[in-house]
């Protein structure tokens, strides 16, 4: 049935096709079960396997020294990006482009792929995208709806499907980065008529790695454990310098380096109509996730868009089905709710987020059937068939060549739908940008506006939504709801394509209520909250009306800071503890550092890192300060324990470490403990402060990640130059945010204790942005308290002031603290 090809196993062309003919080296498929399956099926899922390459390109063993999805063998990225140019050397359907530097200096590449004749036609391609975007650019002047419809007609006529493939932002989710390679190889080398229409009907953008500093973190550490006891453990450091596994919690704040040129250079330069972002998860549960998403969605994510997502992602479970692959859900486990995770469903592109079983890095596991399970609130069981789960996988052994295979196979079926249905997908594009410009009715949002147009928060506001593709007006003085509003205020018009991205991040979340049979509260993939407005300080006005701006006079604001400007004593020493458990919110308190040091109010403010050997080892200071970022209590006192990892990354700072900031603080230094970490303190200073939040079941009290409200007592120095009213971040993912009362006798609390901010006493004011169960239980509790002891001060931060690099209006808290 079988004839030896140049590249491999290649089907006889008058035989049905065995579909376990593997993909990445064309070896036999043991572990999928597949059954055989019709020539046609065989054409879309193994096509790029089907016949004597059309030219000759180099295959990735031929530069890796083995082939990607090989037992135990991860690629360098030096190596990665060596195999791309190889391949654009040697292929007239390929063209490596570097765009940038990653966080760490390391090449940002990605790869377009595409027929010869549409690569020499790129910005022609490029021009249709964006006019079909934005429909404002299909016509001149006033052209009627019929006018603009008929040139995007043309346009959809002559168009490609864009399609984006992301790989590797989570760099211990290895198999998409080496898949990669997989792909671009077989669309370079496969001479098959599916081939061909795919290479016809679509531009794809392949981008190896969101994270290229991520693959060597990870490589090196994995070739170090190789062999040893601890092989396929994930690295004692986070696997992106600041944010590890946030950084695909970055689509819109744009903080990271990676994330802009990404935004930049590709999203915003090609608009993709698809963007598959190819992911791993645990190792236990199904075999693939792929869309439809499940309930909540984002309000502002168009219907076109959950539309486009619900038949895509079915139709390639649908297919994947068909050739025999087991353990594949949909409809579960993920949600659409966060424009964080999805920049594009506010651009018109459809996210495919698949998520792909791992093993441990590049070393394989042997799962049991009776060890398959998923959390309840992921609404499948692996273990039964269901609407939404299905072949049952029976368990058995997971090798990273099975992640590679899953991942080649699924992106196949995406771009055969991608060209298959090119005018489909371009005329939903259209439809999405044609209503986002139509003018507003009355009673629609008409616009926003910036009542602190002049400020610096702002001003960082601003700039993301700018990078973002929305644009903006400035008025001239002007009065609205009886208030007034200054020359140069800036207005934000609801008729223009990005709009509802402009929207979703200035208007208040209100996640549904969603709760299981018992009543215990759905648990949100990630976050529900994300109203940028609220987390920088920023006042903003909506308007319902029709209402035309006075002119702009010529004239800008000058900005000027609305947070406080701390003098920091230039002789101030600031550490940032640093556990061997990696901490994405250390990495992120790094970040703030570094890029917000302009707040502390020294241009000179630096800081150090402190490990646990270090506070082991500490000794007294005086006028200095140790930062201990969002981290468990037992994470930070025991760290890793013996025989889970090499002994130098084992053990927390320990009792020893415990009595040297003891001495520490009494001496005169400040600890300053930021939400999780805060119960560290209260039990290892034996703190008269307790957590009302402790023990509380989630059917009685449930705020994951939400924009709460909070008093400040402004007459602290912590609370210097805010304004009275503020806000606190509170919960999230794996994280339970504390509230605070002080347990001791009036005179003790005068004297030793100070409450800088609470939550209103009305449990109706509490909530801002998001979703707030049982409220009244933290209603009046602190939020933010300094406790002297000896000649120093301990300060509990009850929420993180530093979010994820975005909540600018708490960052002064944070400087403040380590300012006095």
């Amino acid at each position: 049935m079988y004839r030896r090809g140049k590249q491999g196993y290649l089907p006889s062309s008058n035989t049905a096709c065995l579909a376990n003919e593997s993909i990445g080296n064309y070896s036999y498929m043991k572990h999928f079960g597949f059954l055989s399956a019709s020539p046609r099926l065989c054409g879309t899922f193994l096509l790029f396997a089907l016949s004597i390459a059309a030219q000759d390109v180099p295959a990735p063993k031929d530069t890796l020294g083995f082939t990607p999805g090989d037992d135990r063998k991860l690629a360098s990225w030096a190596s990665i990006v060596d195999y791309f140019k190889k391949l654009d050397a040697a292929s007239d359907r390929v063209m490596l482009e570097e765009i940038g530097k990653s966080t760490m200096g390391a090449p940002f590449v990605y790869a377009t792929i595409s027929s010869p004749e549409n690569l020499r036609n790129l910005e022609k391609y490029k021009q249709i995208n964006a006019k079909l975007a934005d429909p404002r650019k299909l016509t001149g002047g006033q052209a009627s709806l019929l006018a603009r419809d008929a040139a995007a007609k043309k346009f959809i006529a002559q168009g490609k499907t864009v399609v984006l493939i992301t790989c590797g932002i989570h760099s211990t989710e290895v198999g998409s980065t080496l898949t990669s390679m997989i792909i671009a190889h077989q669309l370079a080398m496969a001479d098959h008529p599916d081939t061909e229409k795919i290479l016809d009907n679509t531009i794809i953008l392949l981008v190896p790695s969101l994270n290229p500093d991520g693959v060597d973190i990870v490589k090196n550490w994995y070739d170090k454990t190789l062999g040893t006891p601890y092989e396929g453990t994930t690295p004692p450091e986070l696997y992106h310098k600041y944010v590890g596994h946030d950084n695909n919690r970055d689509w819109y704040a744009f903080t990271q380096v990676e994330t802009q040129l990404t935004v930049d250079k590709i999203h915003n330069v090609w608009h993709p109509q698809i963007i598959h972002d190819i992911h791993q998860q645990g190792e236990n549960g199904s075999r693939l996730f792929l869309p439809p998403y499940m309930a909540p969605v984002e309000p502002n994510v168009p219907k076109q868009i959950v539309e486009g997502y619900t038949e895509l992602g079915n139709y390639m479970a649908e297919k994947l089905r068909l050739i025999g692959m087991k353990g594949i859900t949909t409809n579960s486990t993920y949600d659409a709710w966060t424009p964080a995770r999805a920049y594009s469903h506010y651009h018109g592109g459809v996210r495919i987020l698949s998520e792909t079983a791992s093993a441990r890095l590049a070393t394989s596991v042997n799962i049991k059937f009776e060890n398959l399970r998923a959390d309840a609130a992921d609404g499948y069981d692996p273990k039964k068939e269901s609407a939404n789960f299905g072949p049952i996988w029976p368990g058995g052994e997971w090798k990273l060549r099975n992640i590679t295979d899953t991942m080649t196979l699924a992106a196949n079926a995406l771009l055969f739908h991608a060209a298959d249905n090119r005018e489909k997908w371009l005329s939903r594009f259209y439809e999405i940008g044609k209503e986002a410009v139509r003018q507003r009715k009355d009673g629609e949002l008409q616009y926003i506006i910036a009542d602190e147009s002049g400020t610096l928060n702002w001003s960082v506001l601003q700039g993301i939504l700018y990078k973002g593709g929305v644009t903006f007006q400035q008025t001239g003085e002007f009065a609205f709801d009886g208030r007034k509003f200054e020359n140069g205020t800036i207005a934000i018009p609801m008729n223009q394509p990005y709009a509802n991205f402009a929207k979703a991040l200035l208007e208040r979340q209100q996640y549904p209520d969603l709760k299981d049979g018992s009543g215990t509260p759905i648990t949100p993939y990630d976050v529900t909250a994300h109203s940028l407005d609220l987390l920088m300080g920023v006042r903003m006005t909506r308007v319902h009306t029709r209402f035309t701006f006075p002119k702009v006079v010529p004239f800008l604001h000058s900005l000027s800071p609305n947070q406080p400007s701390p003098t920091r004593p230039t002789d101030a020493k600031v550490s940032i503890f640093k556990s061997h458990n990696p901490s994405m919110d250390e990495g992120w308190t790094r970040w703030v550092f570094e890029d917000y040091k302009w707040m502390s109010g020294s241009g000179r403010f630096s800081y150090s890192s402190l490990v646990p050997e270090q506070i082991r080892n500490l000794r007294p200071e005086q006028n200095a300060y140790i930062v201990f970022p969002d981290q468990s209590a037992v994470q930070i006192l025991n760290g890793y324990a013996k025989g889970t990892m090499p002994d130098e990354f084992t053990g927390g700072i320990g009792t020893e470490g415990v009595e040297n900031l003891k001495k520490f603080v009494e001496a005169g230094g400040t600890l300053v403990f930021l939400n999780r970490s805060t119960q560290f303190a209260i039990e290892q200073f034996g703190l008269p402060v307790k957590d009302v939040t402790r023990g509380l079941s989630r059917k009685d009290f449930y705020i994951p990640g939400s924009i709460l409200r909070t008093e400040l007592d402004l007459t602290h120095p912590i609370a210097k130059g805010m304004p009275k009213e503020s806000i606190a971040w509170f919960g999230g993912p794996g994280e339970n945010s504390p509230a605070f009362e002080i347990q001791t006798d009036p005179l003790a609390l005068t004297k030793n204790f100070r409450i800088i901010a609470t939550y209103p006493k009305d449990p109706k004011q509490i909530l801002l942005s998001g979703w707030a169960l049982g409220a009244e239980k933290i209603a009046g509790k602190a939020a933010l308290v300094e406790v002297t002891m000896g000649k120093g001060k301990i300060i509990l931060f009850g929420f993180r002031p530093q979010y994820r690099g975005q909540s600018l209006a708490t960052f002064p808290l944070l400087f403040n603290a380590i300012s006095q």
